[in-house]
């Protein structure tokens, strides 16, 4: 059976060759089941991993729906974080010129003149809530002509408080108008406020299609902390490596690794909250394009951070629970393709990824890397194997 087109879920022919010259010929598995509901014009509940395509699942039916001439702007986009909402404008931005639509961006940590001067004139505005309070505070512009409604990964907005600010800034689009709500999660209250602000919604799941296209190498490496310097720069001079994600616990612990990589000769760039807008659109970029292919990273960049070519994920302090442990390391095998996730864990952590092993099914990577045993609470089971530097290898389908 010949692969589905997107000329066949009902794109036009101008984003169609505006994919095209991106390299983008057929969709994701996300985008065939959405795209062609949401032209429709049905409100829609998506449940989708990151890295799943789901930007361009609401983003083309989104610049098909509106029309240059329309007022503005004509649809919102709710996004989480800064880096995700930047993401999402560099994602639309092409397909929406292919139809002559302009996309523009709002989100805290830059001026607001300029952000509200482009968000007046956008078809398509991006912004993260506490940003576009703001600007709706100051009449800069009104939501009263936003025809589509798209909250993207409206379970990370709950986690992080938003919930208010969203309530207020849905009250103040039309009553009329169409909802898109993608999510990793429909479940619990984010469930609930889905049914809340959507109107006899289609409903999509789609995780297990993507999680067996996608293969993360899941390494443990036991490493104490006075070797874990020397350890990481050795996994960085492997060769099949390209851009490389190490995640640290403390904003102070990011800068302090980049002073030591950097004095033994290794460029890195960290980003964390203490940085600012500039400094870290700046360290994206230049991790985006290759210029510097480490990234030092606190758990700001575990969620939203979307980035192409990300093939290995080093986790230099070990996540605190399993799902810190299913976002960090789902910062590579994105999107059909490999990575790999290396964790280093000493003594003192042990017991803890143990546990955090046992919920995610790696036990036989941790046993393999000579970490098993027992978890928390004792049990039987296999012992481990024989303590290996280069940690246990098994490929195991990706998390969310």
């Amino acid at each position: 059976m010949p692969q589905q087109s997107f000329a066949d879920l009902g794109v036009s022919a101008p984003v169609v060759s505006a994919l095209a010259r991106r390299g983008i010929t057929s969709p994701f598995a996300i985008q065939s089941l959405v795209i062609e509901d949401v032209l429709e014009g049905h409100d829609v509940l998506a449940k989708s991993p990151t890295g799943s395509g789901k930007t361009l699942a609401f983003g083309i039916p989104l610049v098909e729906a509106i029309d240059p001439g329309d007022p503005t702007p004509s649809a919102l986009v709710l996004a989480p974080t800064r880096e995700l909402a930047r993401q999402i404008q560099d994602e639309l931005a092409p397909v929406a010129d292919a139809r002559g639509l302009r996309v523009a961006v709002a989100y805290g940590g830059v001026g607001l003149e300029k952000q509200a001067k482009d968000a007046r004139r956008a078809h398509i505005l991006v912004a993260t809530p506490g940003r576009l309070e703001d600007l709706l505070q100051r009449r800069a512009f009104t939501l009263r002509n936003v025809d589509v409604l798209v909250l993207d990964e409206a379970d990370r907005m709950l986690d992080m408080g938003f919930r208010p600010a969203v309530d207020r800034i849905v009250a103040q689009c039309p009553a009329k108008r169409q909802t898109l709500f993608f999510s990793a999660t429909l479940d619990g209250e984010a469930g609930r406020i889905a049914q809340l602000y959507t109107s006899d919604a289609r409903r999509h799941e789609h995780v297990p299609a993507v999680q067996r296209k996608t293969d993360i190498e899941h390494r443990f490496v036991p490493v104490e902390r006075d070797e874990r310097l020397e350890v990481l720069k050795g996994h960085l001079d492997d060769e099949d490596r390209d851009l490389t994600l190490v995640f640290v616990r403390t904003k102070r612990g990011a800068d302090r690794l980049v002073k030591r990589l950097k004095a033994d000769g290794v460029p890195a760039l960290a980003m964390h909250g203490d940085k600012t807008q500039g400094q870290r659109e700046r360290a994206l970029r230049s991790f985006e394009t290759g210029r510097v292919d480490t990234l030092i990273a606190t758990d700001v960049a575990a969620r939203g951070l979307d980035v192409d070519g990300i093939t290995h994920v080093i986790q230099f302090d070990p996540p605190a629970d399993a799902e810190t442990y299913t976002h960090r390391v789902g910062r590579t095998g994105r999107a059909g393709a490999t990575g790999v996730g290396i964790t280093f864990v000493g003594g003192e952590h042990r017991q803890d990824m143990r546990k955090i092993a046992s919920e995610l099914k790696l036990q036989r990577e941790l046993e393999t890397a000579g970490i098993g045993g027992a978890p928390e609470r004792p049990q039987r089971g296999p012992g481990g194997g024989g303590r290996r530097r280069d940690g246990g290898r098994r490929r195991q389908p990706a998390g969310r």
